[in-house]
């Protein structure tokens, strides 16, 4: 079979410019119209890793037109200071994928569809919740980022970490260094001898500092000082009034500390969809989703067809 095509694209952002991978079928035509599919990565992440050479690749395999972008500030993409993890410009820059594919002429601009990774899935659900050009709606091991910052990142006192990161702000705007912080240890074995137990922290080490998964802009640093914005902010608002577009929601019953069985069954239950799905891979944890051959055929046996039905 001829190979996916994959075209390295950039386009416009709020004042810089979004790096992306354009995955187009084996058997693509520009003469022709196509469904399309933002793809969005997870946090510390890249568009090269899980969302890109997994996903991405494997949808378009499947004839969709697939765009997976750099978030702003991190990756190829543009942005400054570099590192920030801000929830609301990563749900923009969705918005600013979708502006792009609904430019292309060979992409049909009302069967463009989304699909996310870790806290990339719950980006994807808060974006279909308030743009609506987002017609069916996929996340993957999805966390909501600001749920998981007021608890485990802020290891339950998210009041003290809110004044710790204002310290940090006041302390950079006057002339101090920027607080960029590694999201992981250095390796598995690290993690061991610090005492870390969780296995979403290990497998996350596993997945991101090996050559399992590991790309040069898969960086897992977060500018801290800047990760407030976070504090206040839930993917899941408003799910009950205006998340109304066909979702599915892939988890992996193996819960880790980062939340995403808790997270997928709430969004489950609180989308006002009429047509959603849960699905559940038994035995599987959240990084095991990430790449691996069985879960992640778990995952496309079902995500395949509600695309191809509803976009």
């Amino acid at each position: 079979m001829t190979p996916t095509i994959i075209q390295h694209v950039t386009y416009p952002n709020l004042g810089w410019d979004t790096a992306a991978d354009l995955y187009l079928p084996p058997d693509f035509n520009a003469a022709k119209r196509h469904p399309a599919i933002v793809s969005t990565h997870p946090i510390g992440s890249c568009k090269e890793q899980t969302a890109g050479n997994i996903y991405a690749k494997g949808l378009a395999e499947k004839g969709f037109v697939v765009l997976v972008h750099d978030a702003s500030f991190q990756g190829a993409s543009g942005g400054k200071p570099r590192f920030i993890e801000d929830p609301s410009i990563r749900v923009s820059d969705i918005r600013f994928a979708v502006d792009y594919l609904q430019s292309l002429p060979y992409v049909d601009e009302n069967r463009i569809g989304a699909i996310g990774v870790c806290g990339g899935g719950a980006y994807t659900i808060h974006a279909g919740i308030t743009d609506h050009r987002l017609r069916a709606l996929v996340s993957v091991t999805g966390v909501n980022y600001g749920r998981l910052i007021r608890e485990g990142f802020a290891q339950f006192k998210p009041l003290e970490f809110s004044e710790s990161m204002a310290g940090m702000r006041t302390a950079e705007a006057l002339g101090g260094s920027r607080h960029v912080v590694d999201l992981l240890p250095a390796s598995v074995e690290a993690g061991n001898q610090a005492g870390i137990t969780d296995i979403d922290v290990l497998e996350a080490t596993d997945y991101y500092k090996t050559a399992r998964g590991r790309q040069p802009n898969g960086a897992t640093r977060q500018l801290m000082s800047f990760s407030s914005a976070a504090m206040g902010w839930d993917a899941f608002l408003n799910a009950e009034v205006l998340l109304t577009q066909p979702l599915m929601v892939v988890i992996g019953d193996k819960a880790g500390g980062f939340g995403a069985f808790r997270d997928g069954w709430e969004i489950y239950g609180r989308a006002a969809s009429k047509d959603k799905h849960i699905v559940v891979a038994e035995g599987w944890s959240h990084y095991d989703l990430y790449d691996k051959p069985e879960p992640v055929a778990i995952a496309m046996t079902r995500i395949v067809p509600f695309f191809r039905e509803n976009l």
